[in-house]
């Protein structure tokens, strides 16, 4: 749990870092770009249970 909370300081740090600096935001489209990391995730997840099935 600690991970996720210092993960969401560091994404709201460099936040409010780009927009004082009048830079665009570095992340895609924030539905897309949350669908496709939990894609991410839950791909390796698939990856890993099917190596597993296969392991033993």
């Amino acid at each position: 749990m600690r991970e996720v909370i210092m993960a969401l300081l560091a994404g709201l740090l460099v936040g409010v870092l780009f927009k004082f600096l009048k830079l665009p935001i570095p992340a895609p489209p924030v539905l897309s770009g949350v669908l496709g990391i939990v894609g991410i995730y839950l791909g390796g997840l698939a990856a890993e249970w099917i190596l597993n099935m296969f392991k033993g």
